[in-house]
């Protein structure tokens, strides 16, 4: 496990970027989508310039850059563009492995005039689900799972995706889940992102080769939330630069191959109260805690499914023995249902969140997974009783669309409450947007079965 060469203050900051001589920082805020904005300064214009500005909305946007242009946005979003104010987090400074001058990376806040958190921003509604547990003494754990796709080179979007050559000379043909020799075929390239990971200080554990052609699976450590989403954050960067370097493209798409199973972000939580697991009784046996989370999981999720499944496409990869679920079934070491419990020790019982895309955006998914938990414990809600076979057997019980979803999400009050009711207004009236986008484009199937024959 690496241990973070942390900065807690700007002084140490200053101290961190003398210490590897940095001439340049890119000064990062994850917007909505998840995507990297901000400014590249100079080293003397970040430490003249604490204070950069940028417009409010650039940390809401869809994923094409579009903003509503009226509705309930404007009355959050200015529609005279205000700015933010950024603030960097100096705990989250880290060198940048590929650049050719040294080159930091800092972690920005997002506030406004009054000096408040900007409630919209992704890393500000982690935070305040964060310090929701922290009012009640609690400590969540978290330790995400992220699946992703290598693929050849493809810049031509009406093709088809296909899996990049490895070091044979040939593409995968086949299935290769959990093969050491098919990671080897990219050796190369995953020698780059651990070393990437290294001089970053990620705290990344297995790397293991998914059920799909070319997809892989990485985990991390254990840890608190906002760190572990500010480490997902950073590694979908280090993944894609690394397998630009190798002539191939590394993809988060929760479905980017027709055929071959979709990627996942699966979180595994607990909650640490006095240092002891909240999920387990002193005998050993689980807990009235751990029974509530898993019932506010399967309360909330339907509802929470377009913070886990933010785009259309997310929803092609949540299909019936396709190994992501359909339901919020719950089981212990079931791989079917949507909530499981791993085989654990009592010190480490946990609940795994099935349901979260690669493409989620971390601060937003972690936010909502907490949220669920919280509210379960909050209201004592009881879990169904356990699934014990194959949940694919059983009905679907989450959102077939993102309309489906954004409509749900729409109609939850609780869930709002906790999460900031600000937040989810300005995301589904953005994703609604991108939705609306997505319905003017004729897709190849429709072109090919009813042009004809209708």
């Amino acid at each position: 496990m690496v241990q973070r060469d942390k900065t807690q203050t700007f002084g140490e900051l200053d101290q961190w970027l003398d210490r590897h001589r940095v001439t340049e920082v890119e000064c990062l805020v994850p917007d909505l989508t998840g995507v990297a904005r901000g400014k590249i300064l100079p080293r003397e214009k970040f430490k003249e310039d604490r204070g950069m500005r940028l417009p409010e909305a650039v940390v809401a946007m869809t994923v094409t850059g579009e903003c509503p242009e009226d509705g309930p946005y404007q009355r959050i979003i200015s529609a005279t563009d205000h700015d933010m104010q950024l603030r960097a987090d100096p705990s989250t400074v880290r060198i940048v492995p590929w650049a050719v001058d040294p080159t930091a990376q800092v972690i920005h806040d997002c506030f406004d005039r009054q000096g408040r958190l900007v409630p919209y921003a992704p890393r500000s509604v982690l935070r305040r689900v964060c310090e929701l547990y922290a009012a009640k003494g609690w400590q969540p754990v978290v330790a995400p799972e992220l699946e992703f796709y290598l693929v050849a080179r493809n810049t031509d979007p009406d093709l088809p995706l296909r899996p990049p050559i490895g070091r044979s000379g040939r593409a995968e043909t086949s299935r290769q889940a959990y093969s050491i020799d098919a990671v080897n075929e990219f050796d190369p390239l995953f020698e780059d992102v651990y070393d990437y990971c290294d001089k970053m200080q990620l705290n990344v554990d297995t790397l293991i080769h998914e059920i799909g052609a070319g997809q892989m699976e990485i985990n991390f450590f254990h840890g608190e939330p906002l760190a572990l989403a500010d480490e997902v954050f950073l590694f979908k960067r280090i993944v894609r630069e690394a397998a630009l370097r190798h002539d191939m493209y590394a993809t988060f798409m929760a479905k980017p191959i027709a055929g071959e199973p979709g990627s996942a972000m699966h979180v595994h939580q607990s909650i640490l109260a006095d240092g002891m697991n909240l999920f387990s009784r002193e005998d050993g046996e689980a807990s009235d805690a751990f029974r509530w989370a898993i019932g506010g999981l399967q309360r909330y999720v339907p509802a929470a499914m377009a913070l886990f499944a933010p785009y259309v496409n997310s929803y092609r990869r949540l299909a019936r023995a396709t190994a992501a679920p359909i339901n919020i079934e719950w089981g212990s070491d079931n791989r079917t249902v949507g909530i499981r419990s791993p085989l654990a020790p009592p010190q480490a019982r946990r609940i795994e969140n099935r349901v979260i895309g690669a493409d989620a955006n971390p601060y937003v998914a972690l936010a909502a997974t907490l949220a669920c938990i919280y509210l379960g414990l909050e209201q004592k809600i009881e879990p169904t009783p356990e699934c014990s076979g194959d949940a694919y057997r059983q009905p679907y019980q989450l959102p077939r669309s993102l309309a489906d979803a954004l409509e749900r999400l729409r109609g939850a009050d609780e869930l709002a409450e906790v999460l900031g009711r600000d937040f989810v207004t300005v995301y589904s009236e953005v994703k609604e947007v991108e939705h609306e986008e997505f319905m003017k484009v004729i897709s190849p199937w429709e072109r090919e079965h009813l042009l004809l024959h209708v």
